[in-house]
């Protein structure tokens, strides 16, 4: 798909349970479904449905750039795993002081988010486990590497990344660190998830909780 005139999901709901039938099309069987809040437990509850798995969260907080917090040079999990974009914090000689206390408080961000969206304090055993990350699409891939290094620590039998949509040149990255990737979308002119989408407004926190109560 080169040019995309008009969106190709209707909202995060409908693409995840094109998502889902993608996923049984290929015989795809999990043990649990994890989401990355806020926008991918919409998308994860009707994979999670479609596969007849739990559902549950991967969380993890992008480190922003010095005085561009929406620049993402790495991300952090809720147990510590971290990615670090290492080529743009040389770059930019990003001091290391900058890089190490913004990590300690995204870390701790995550965490307590984590700890919100549970009804338990304990988290899911991944090892030994088929395990599905799904989010609502792909941009920079920073918080998607967090989420998997967190879930490859926890030595999963197998680890599927899912998503409507994605910049080719992040999912080409993100590929080496799975062991099957699943995209509906990989458009040559990606620019933004949301252009993706006929609606994509905001998640709420509550919102966003909701569909993990759901079956």
């Amino acid at each position: 798909m080169g040019r995309n005139r008009s969106p190709t999901f209707k909202n995060r709901q409908a693409a995840g349970q094109r998502l889902g039938e993608a996923l049984r099309e290929r015989d795809i069987t999990v043990d649990i479904v994890l989401a990355i809040p806020r926008g991918g437990l919409p998308i994860g509850r009707p994979v999670a449905d479609a596969l007849d798995a739990p559902l549950d969260i991967a969380v993890a907080k992008k480190i922003g750039a010095p005085n561009n917090p929406e620049y993402a040079i790495g991300a952090v999990a809720a147990d510590g795993a971290v990615w670090l974009n290492t080529d743009v914090i040389e770059q930019r000689e990003i001091p290391r002081d900058y890089v190490a206390s913004t990590r300690a408080e995204m870390a701790e961000a995550a965490r307590q988010k984590a700890q919100r969206y549970r009804s338990s304090e304990s988290s899911p055993t991944l090892t030994g486990k088929r395990v599905c990350l799904v989010d609502d699409g792909v941009a920079t891939g920073a918080t998607a590497r967090a989420c998997i290094e967190q879930i490859r620590q926890a030595d999963p039998e197998r680890l599927v990344l899912a998503v409507p949509v994605a910049s080719p040149r992040a999912m080409s990255d993100l590929e080496a660190l799975v062991d099957e990737v699943v995209c509906l979308e990989r458009p040559s002119a990606f620019r933004a998830v949301g252009q993706y989408y006929e609606q994509f407004e905001q998640v709420s926190d509550e919102a966003a909780m909701s569909y993990l109560a759901e079956k």
